[in-house]
């Protein structure tokens, strides 16, 4: 089925080799000996669908483990690989699995009755940074079809705090159908999770090990000392520290760098492979597209920023979390709307502030028909009138007054009906967390703003985390709890701590506000300066933002970016249409940017298989896949890029039926006048 082989370490200085021996005791090699390789033969395990091949990534049963107490990395990465997947996309026949995407559609469009399955050889190894203790995680896949005539490389880094799987379903498939090497990042954030408690942690490819044993061959450990350790342990039990918010590394800051670090990977893993043959790959003969969405997307826009090598052909991202620098040089204006100045804002500032009001909002009238609207809170309206947040004095009022007080921030009406099931599924919340101990390089013994992670009882309460879970967890989780059992607690909850919506009867508003008054660096109830702690704290964190601001400057290098109007995570006012518009102003008419925005789009498709998100949404994977195929056929064959353009959709409707190509038209090479989106005189225009 595969065979594995330790390469020697020939890659550059700041690539550590590989850790770990595939058994069932959780052995530790050497990590000098090298890079892990491992071939799969593309019938009985493959590197895209871990032999699961279209079907069982498409069914709702997950994989099995024969010991769920002892999971081999076999069974780590083939569970990896399945959770991965669907949380990128619709994996719906009706949404389009299958038919618009998929295993089984070739890289031409065809639908075939295939599986999917791709042979092909997979390397892993740690990027370690000078001090020795970021363990970035990076993957090259190369696939039999993989042609030196025609070499290409595809930058994926992890979408969200994924691991290095986290973005097989979006630039791994592409780059796989298409014959190019795929160059796969966790950029520092990963599903490193290490329980405190016991003392364990993750190794690279997913088994559990005691964090001593492991020393640095763990994922993550937290940098902590053993009486630290012990002292928050009885003073907090039961408790986890997650690499994308414990690292105390600020991950984010070397996003860009990871990108490049991997692709320089990719380089050294070809040339390992195939440069016997008398080939040797470089930038000269190699096409890179910088790739992903959402973080990863981010993260390959600062790749092309951070470019002094070159290394880089062209970029091509969906819905990136790129944070651009504000100037007051243009305005946003949709339609025949008002101009919008307000643009620009870090995603510490808007997701903390959405933090706040969702949950009231979420109790309007207007959004009592939003999809998995499932957890609006009339106390926590309450609350923020008591202290005097909203001015109306009825709980209908002041659900309306929230949501007007969210639009009128700078959030796009086509958001309000997606945001109440990101409330739901606590989306906002989780980021408000983790990205708040990121930027703040906070330690898991700060409890930040009264926050820690660890599994709950059915009434709320910390305890340990099921012993199968806690061994699963690689294959399962996201990275950014809640996930995997890993939830969020209140420490402060009077009685003793509690999982956090349960903590209080308005949903741990005072830790929401806390969380917001760092992001602002003042009280954001009442304006007042913070208290010294407090102060402490948002400026760590302001400091942090400092290091991961976008320039706007792609180096005039070809640029797609698309984007869904729905995107209820990364709103575009301040994403990307901001950087869109920044990007025109630092490279003027040398702008190498095409921004396509799509109607009836969001952020999170796997949420469109759930009922009313089915019918009013449709897969914005559809425009990622295709935005690749215009890069590539631009950099292979000069096919000129088309003009930056709103993409006009149309949902399933009532009922959901199976979705066609009629429902989502391509983007055009001559879009209409009146669907071109264009910058001129310091304003950013789109059409409704």
């Amino acid at each position: 089925m595969l065979r594995i082989a330790r390469l020697p370490t020939t890659c550059s200085a700041s690539v550590l080799a590989l850790a770990v021996v595939i058994t069932n005791t959780h052995a530790i090699a050497d990590p000098d000996e090298g890079v892990l390789h491992t071939r799969y033969d593309g019938v009985t395990n493959d590197l895209l669908t871990a032999g699961l091949g279209k079907s069982g990534l498409g069914s709702a049963t997950p994989p099995t483990f024969a010991n769920p107490l002892n999971p081999t990395a076999e069974e780590l990465r083939r569970s990896a690989i399945y959770n991965n997947y669907r949380a990128l996309v619709d994996p719906t026949p009706g949404g389009g699995y299958g038919t618009l995407y998929g295993p089984n559609v070739k890289a031409d469009g065809t639908v075939t009755t295939s599986e999917g399955l791709i042979a092909g050889d997979e390397y892993i190894a740690f990027e370690r940074d000078e001090g020795g203790h970021a363990r970035v995680t990076m993957m090259v896949q190369v696939p039999d079809s993989f042609s030196p005539a025609a070499s290409c490389i595809i930058a994926a880094p992890s979408s969200g705090s994924r691991g290095v799987y986290g973005a097989i379903a979006t630039a791994g498939e592409w780059g796989l159908k298409h014959g190019c090497a795929v160059a796969y990042t966790d950029k520092g954030t990963g599903t490193g999770a290490d329980d405190l408690q016991n003392n364990t942690v993750d190794l690279i490819q997913g088994q559990r090990a005691d964090a001593t044993q492991a020393g640095d061959d763990s994922n993550f450990t937290a940098p902590i000392s053993d009486k630290d350790r012990a002292a928050f342990n009885a003073a907090t039990p039961n408790r986890f520290a997650f690499k994308h918010a414990h690292s105390q590394q600020n991950p984010e800051r070397e996003w860009g760098q990871n990108v490049l670090r991997s692709i320089k990977f990719a380089f050294s893993m070809l040339n390992e492979k195939l440069g016997r043959r008398g080939v040797h790959f470089d930038k000269h003969n190699t096409i890179v597209i910088a790739s992903s969405v959402s973080n990863g997307g981010g993260a390959s826009v600062r790749a092309v920023e951070q470019d002094d090598e070159h290394l880089i052909d062209g970029l091509a991202v969906g819905e990136p979390n790129v944070n651009p620098k504000f100037t007051s040089k243009f305005t946003i204006v949709q339609g025949s709307g008002q101009p919008f100045a307000a643009h620009s804002k870090a995603l510490i500032d808007y997701t903390t502030f959405i933090n706040v009001f969702q949950g009231c909002a979420s109790a309007a009238a207007a959004n009592a028909a939003a999809p998995l609207n499932l957890a609006p809170s009339v106390a926590r309206c309450a609350s923020l009138h008591a202290k005097g947040l909203l001015s109306s004095t009825s709980p209908d009022a002041q659900a309306t007054e929230a949501q007007a007080t969210m639009n009128n921030f700078g959030l796009l009406p086509e958001q309000n009906v997606v945001q109440p099931g990101y409330w739901f599924a606590f989306v906002h919340q989780a980021i408000s967390v983790t990205y708040a101990n990121a930027y703040g390089r906070s330690s898991v013994l700060d409890n930040l703003c009264n926050y820690s992670f660890g599994a709950t009882n059915a009434s709320g309460t910390p305890g340990p985390l099921a012993a199968a879970s806690e061994a699963q967890i690689f294959g399962s989780s996201n990275g950014i709890p809640p996930t995997s059992g890993v939830n969020l607690i209140n420490n402060a909850t009077p009685g003793g701590p509690k999982e956090d919506r349960a903590s209080t009867g308005d949903q741990d508003l005072d830790n929401a506000l806390c969380l917001r008054s760092l992001a602002l660096g003042h009280d954001a109830s009442t304006g007042a300066p913070l208290d010294r702690t407090a102060a402490s704290e948002a400026r760590q964190i302001a400091g942090g933002v400092e290091e991961i601001i976008a320039s706007g400057n792609l180096h005039r290098i070809p640029s797609v970016v698309v984007a869904g109007r729905n995107d209820a995570i990364l709103p575009l006012n301040f994403a990307a249409r901001a950087y869109f518009g920044l990007n025109n102003i630092v490279e003027g008419s040398l702008s190498p940017l095409h921004y396509y925005e799509v109607t009836n789009a969001q952020h999170l498709d796997s949420f469109n298989q759930f009922a009313g998100y089915n019918a009013l949404l449709i897969p914005l994977h559809r425009y990622f896949i295709q935005a690749m195929d215009l890069m590539y056929d631009h950099l292979r064959n000069g096919r000129p890029l088309p003009s930056s353009q709103v993409v006009h959709t149309t949902p399933r409707g009532a009922g959901a039926p199976q979705i066609t190509i009629a429902n989502v038209p391509p983007i055009v090479d001559s879009p209409a006048a009146n669907v071109q989106i264009t910058f001129a005189g310091g304003q950013v225009r789109i059409p409704d």
